[in-house]
């Protein structure tokens, strides 16, 4: 049993590369795991700096001189930040503020309306299962009013941690994108120089993350703009509040769709009941989900992700797990990541071993001498 695990240990882990790209991988995960949490405005930064890297990179191929594409990139992101600010969340309160207002009301009109479904359909539902669902719309009610108490109770140290990310954040996108050359070369110091099989999998990695980011901002924009014109046009409550969550649900693949059909269903059976208004509102979420499925997700991720939807269900739940909702938002990059490293882990195996053969080979052709 020992000779066969330092056997198969040999096989797979001989290369000193495979040996430094698992360590970077597994110091990564640790400081994730254990220092996350105190990091989080630094790791918000870095990633807000790598999606503006793509802007900076545009406008260098444009021979834009780097710091003119910097100063322009920060000045967006600003731009971006002080409008979802100004414009948008002040509207994404009120709505919220409207719905909260609006539960009581919608718990009495949802159980009459569902009191009346044994009476139209008695061969398809019972008394007893409407109670049933009553019980258990009004325990997740409960629940989330009380998550909702606790959220304000907690506001002030809330605010302070906005307002501490409001400072931190933009002042370390800005450094991390003027001296991104400086901050990799200080890191690549403490790297070892044979590192090619960890270059191999970044670059890979790198293309398709950028690639998958750029193709879910355009695929949130689009539902979330679609969603909000069709439901303004249906006149249907909380249209900005609704299209957004079902916007940043395509983050979610599967699982985000699924979820988000309750509160479009809810909101709408409240708001009309069952008439034409309801019937027209939910078809027309379905429509705008198969759409995205069938139009927007090909289009614009077409061949950047190349994972099976077992694969990707896997990633959510086990990334979720690990992280929460940010393990479900980083689930399919993390995928990716994983895939390129056991693709080009394999690769590298079979590649020695093909050396291993032909050098075998070679020396049993040799003329004795």
């Amino acid at each position: 049993m020992i000779n066969m695990f330092r056997n198969w240990f040999n096989q797979r882990f001989s290369d000193p590369q495979i040996i430094i790209l698992w360590v970077l991988l597994l110091s990564g995960f640790l400081i994730i795991v254990y220092l996350g949490e105190m990091l989080t405005p630094v790791f918000a930064g870095l990633i807000i700096a790598y999606l503006l890297e793509g802007v900076v990179a545009t406008l260098q191929r444009i021979k834009v001189p780097r710091k003119i594409a910097v100063i322009f990139s920060f000045l967006l992101f600003i731009f971006c930040a002080l409008l979802l600010l100004v414009g948008l969340l002040p509207l994404i309160s009120r709505q919220v503020g409207q719905l909260f207002a609006d539960l009581p009301s919608m718990i009495t009109n949802i159980q009459k309306q569902l009191l009346l479904l044994p009476e139209r359909y008695p061969e398809f539902i019972s008394e007893i299962q409407i109670n049933n669902m009553i019980g258990f719309l009004k325990s997740e009610l409960t629940r989330m009013g009380q998550a909702v108490l606790f959220f304000s109770v907690a506001s002030v140290k809330n605010l302070i941690t906005v307002l501490v990310y409001f400072v931190l954040v933009p002042f370390l996108v800005l450094f991390f994108l003027k001296d991104k050359e400086l901050i990799i070369n200080w890191f690549k110091s403490f790297l070892p120089e044979n590192r090619d099989l960890a270059n191999e999998v970044w670059n890979e990695v790198n293309q398709q993350i950028s690639n998958y980011i750029r193709g879910k901002i355009w695929e949130i924009l689009i539902v979330w703009s679609g969603s909000y014109v069709t439901f303004t046009i249906l006149r249907m409550d909380y249209a900005m509040l609704i299209s957004l969550f079902i916007g940043l649900s395509v983050l979610i693949p599967y699982i985000g769709a699924t979820v988000m059909t309750l509160p479009v269903v809810v909101i709408a059976f409240f708001q009309w009941g069952i008439s034409p208004e309801f019937t027209k509102a939910v078809v027309a979420y379905a429509i705008i989900q198969l759409i995205d499925g069938n139009i927007l997700v090909p289009l614009l991720l077409s061949g950047v992700v190349n994972l099976h939807p077992v694969a990707i269900i896997v990633s959510l739940l086990v990334f979720g797990g690990l992280w929460g909702i940010w393990g479900l938002f980083f689930a399919i990059p993390l995928a990716t990541l994983v895939h390129a490293v056991i693709r080009t882990w394999f690769a590298k195996k079979v590649s020695h071993a093909h050396a291993a053969d032909a050098k075998t080979d070679s020396e049993s052709f040799k003329e004795p001498s």
